[in-house]
């Protein structure tokens, strides 16, 4: 009943954050393929499994995520060739309906390989499964309703391997809420880690609702980062007042290309930005009139003017290799680095040069210029 709920209430988020997983399915398997073109001797396939897939439509009539990638597929004969989709929900009823609407897709049989729909709950069976298996590349998508069936374990058993990247919907709400519940405990350790879990419930006590959520993802980012290297971007949605958070966006990779596509995607989705900044948030109060003091005394674009001057002092660097030295886990986008280097190199602050020995040319800033920092 609450998963059905979701596809009656949640139209506007849930169509950002198809958007979002479209977008990025799109590039990710365009970058994926190719590679496998390069070295034809690897597996020549890419999955798609989404394992809370739902009926696969909206009351609206809009498509949920499983038949926009399908769709995308059909459309290109790399995808058509190579994309293994797998879909599942314990649901019977969103099951049989999804299969039904796969059906009736225009061209579905023109993909080499016929998607496939499971009615199974989500739990350690699945995990172990995955856990021993070599997976082809996949882009791995989960959205449950709560946070039951989602943890560390899911995740990490899909990201182990190559070309493997995973976004899952976490429900801020619902575990919120169920931090200090010891009736669910243990799906909280199975999302956080035992320790990991008993350390935040300290943590947050007397802590206010927005420390709250800032402990809360922080921890769960740290979480899934202490597996290995990992990059980790997570996108806020806002009720519809703008008041609270109703849910996280998560993607995780192992490859700065992924974080860095992920980031382009999310900040062109973010309904706000200050100073070019994007909020990485789907906010629909950010449609209406509001005051706005409060973006006028948040001013991250001189932030980082003083970040790199700080950081970099003396040093000389390209533009690229100071955007990936400074850009993890800050809000900033690689357009925002070229503006601040552009001010910074008018007004005097640094000194910049081609490789060919020439200054940049007028209101750009290219990738390869190399970058002095004075001491």
């Amino acid at each position: 009943m609450a998963n059905n709920r979701f596809f009656k209430e949640q139209k506007e988020q849930s169509l950002v954050k198809s958007t979002i997983v479209a977008k990025y399915f799109d590039v990710w398997a365009n970058v994926i393929i190719s590679t496998q073109k390069r070295y034809p001797q690897h597996s020549q396939k890419i999955a798609y499994i989404d394992l809370f897939a739902g009926p696969g439509r909206y009351e609206d009539g809009t498509q949920s995520t499983p038949l926009r990638i399908l769709t995308n597929a059909i459309e290109k004969p790399d995808l058509q060739e190579r994309l293994v989709a797998i879909f599942n929900d314990k649901d019977e009823k969103n099951s049989k309906a999804l299969e039904n609407m796969i059906a009736k897709i225009p061209g579905i049989k023109t993909l080499k390989y016929k998607p496939i729909v499971y009615n199974q709950e989500v739990g350690e069976e699945i995990v172990k499964m995955f856990e021993s298996m070599n997976l082809i590349p996949t882009l791995f998508f989960v959205d449950p309703w709560g946070y039951k069936g989602l943890s560390l374990r899911l995740v990490n058993s899909v990201l182990k391997d190559w070309g493997c990247d995973a976004i899952f919907f976490f429900n801020y709400n619902r575990i919120n809420m169920g931090i200090d519940n010891k009736a669910v405990k243990e799906h909280m350790q199975a999302l956080f880690g035992e320790k990991q879990a008993i350390a935040l419930r300290n943590k947050l006590r007397e802590k206010n609702s927005h420390q709250r959520e800032l402990l809360i993802v922080e921890e769960l980012c740290q979480a899934l980062k202490a597996y290995g290297s990992r990059y980790v971007l997570p996108f806020r949605f806002k009720n519809e007042r703008g008041k609270r958070t109703s849910h996280h966006l998560i993607f995780v990779s192992k490859n700065f290309r992924g974080y860095e596509i992920m980031k382009n995607i999310m900040s062109r989705e973010s309904t706000n930005d200050t100073q070019g900044v994007p909020s990485f948030e789907y906010n629909p109060a950010d449609f209406l009139p509001r005051q706005t003091l409060l973006f006028q005394l948040y001013r991250p674009f001189d932030d980082l003017k003083e970040d790199l001057l700080g950081m970099f002092r003396g040093q000389r660097l390209t533009m690229q290799e100071i955007y990936e030295k400074h850009n993890v886990d800050t809000p900033y986008i690689k357009k925002n680095y070229k503006d601040v280097l552009r001010e910074l190199y008018d007004d005097g602050s640094i000194e910049a040069i081609s490789p060919k020995n020439k200054p940049p040319r007028k209101d750009t800033f290219g990738d390869e210029i190399i970058v002095t920092f004075l001491k």
